[in-house]
Order: C-alpha cells, then structure tokens, then sequence
C-alpha cells in the first residue's frame, strides 16, 4: 500500500519505521531537518508532491492544533479513493470534519507514546478505534495494531472523548498539581522520583495537546472529583481522624483491585 505520513514528530517517526519496509511510504514535512532521521521513506516537502505518489492512506501524525488544517492542506491532491486517517487523542470538530470531507476515514488513538511507553513490547499498552470508520481504514488499523500486541478498543466518537476525559483527564490534572507545588529536594524518597519522573515526562508534551485533553468539555467533572477527594483527605488530616483515615484506605485499595 502506498502510504503518505503527515508529520515527523514522535508519532509520525514511529509510523514510518513501523511501516516503511512493508508498504511504500511517503513523509510530508514543512521542516527538513526533522526528517534527517527518515529512511526507507520518500521525504517531501511541499504538498505538490502528492499528487504524483498517489497514496491509498493518510495517516494524520501532525500536532494536535493543525490536525484538520493538514488535513485541508492535502485533500486538494488526493485521489477519491484515498483514506485519510488520524492518531488524535482528542477528536474534537474530527466527526464534522470527516462527514463532509467526502473521503473514506478512519480514525484511531494509539493510547501510548515515546515518551512513556516501551516501543518495543506494547502488549500491555492499548489503542482505541473509532467505530464509525470506514470499514477498510478498521481493517488496516487492526491488522497493524494486533501485530504490535496492543489491546484493541472500540469506542464511537463520543465515547473516546468520555474516556480520554477519565483516562488522561484525571492523571494530567493529578500531575500537574503535584508539580505545581514541587520543591527541590536534596534526598528524595523513591515514591517522590517516580512521581517526578511522570511529571517531567507528562510537561515534555506539547502544550496544545495538554490543553485540549483538560478542555475536553467531560474533563471538568472529573477535575471536580478530583478536588472533592483532596476535601475530604484534607479534612481527615486536619482531624487526625485515625477510623475514617482506615476507611479511606480501605476505599482506595478497594478501587485498585
């Protein structure tokens, strides 16, 4: 298959690798020197170039905030058979778009990324597929995503967003606070570190794709639990309430099973 990549960040690198020694695969790229890294790949440029590639699949590796935009950008050179596709993990204004765009799609979030993941054993890691893709597109995705061992979900577009706001909302949320109120410590404790850790990696991330996933319009409910969890933990402390405290450890370790 003749497959075009929109993008040569993290993800975008990940797919070309991934994809280049058994399709013939294409990178488009407004930046030249992050594509020093591509091989086994043809590099391109400027959009022009895609009308002479001709390719079957798109597949969206841009940032988060120029998602559609790329998408614009390409569709003028595409052929009508063409599957334009996204790793977005949030997809809001992507049902609209794709229901008037006029080409097959299908549209994915790999659950997992460079940053935390191990790229070379995902088979506890998990990607979601949305339901109302073309069924081609699914196929293609499945196939893909089971040969890397990844646990396959399948969700409609209003569902991903409802998870992605528990999923990512709460941990982003938790994190940020925890970073916002760090301080340097000389002897840190091993709980400490790897919670430092998970905030240096979690601040890597693009700012954008940190604000869409906490402006996801489902994301303030769970903030709000959040919030009304530190209440009551706060509460018992102040208290020094010793058989609530047991309750409320008992309670968490009873949502950890």
């Amino acid at each position: 298959m003749k497959i075009l990549i929109l993008g040569a960040g993290k993800m975008g690198s990940f797919f070309t690798d991934l994809l280049s020694f058994e399709h013939d695969v294409a990178v488009l790229e407004n930046d030249p020197k992050r594509m020093r890294f591509i091989y086994n790949a043809v590099r391109m440029t400027e959009v022009e170039q895609i009308a002479e590639f001709k390719p079957e699949l798109v597949i969206n590796c841009v940032t988060l905030n120029y998602t559609i935009q790329a998408f614009e950008k390409v569709l003028p050179y595409l052929q009508p058979y063409c599957i334009i596709s996204d790793i977005a993990s949030v997809k809001t204004g992507l049902k609209e778009f794709y229901e008037k765009c006029g080409f097959p799609y299908v549209s994915t979030h790999p659950m997992f990324g460079p940053t935390f993941a191990n790229l070379s054993n995902l088979s506890k890691e998990n990607t979601i597929i949305i339901s109302e893709s073309d069924h081609l597109g699914k196929v293609f995705f499945k196939d893909l995503y089971a040969s890397l061992h990844l646990n396959i979900f399948e969700y409609t577009f209003e569902e991903h967003d409802e998870t992605i706001a528990y999923s990512l909302g709460i941990p982003f949320a938790s994190t940020l606070v925890f970073a916002s109120i760090m301080k340097h410590q000389d002897a840190p404790g091993t709980t400490f570190k790897r919670c430092l850790k998970t905030a240096r990696g979690l601040l890597s991330e693009d700012d954008f794709l940190l604000s869409e996933i906490l402006f996801n319009p489902r994301t303030p409910k769970q903030v709000e639990s959040i919030q009304a969890e530190l209440s009551e933990l706060l509460d018992i402390i102040k208290e020094k309430d010793t058989p609530r405290m047991k309750e409320y450890l008992q309670k968490v370790r009873k949502n950890l099973e």
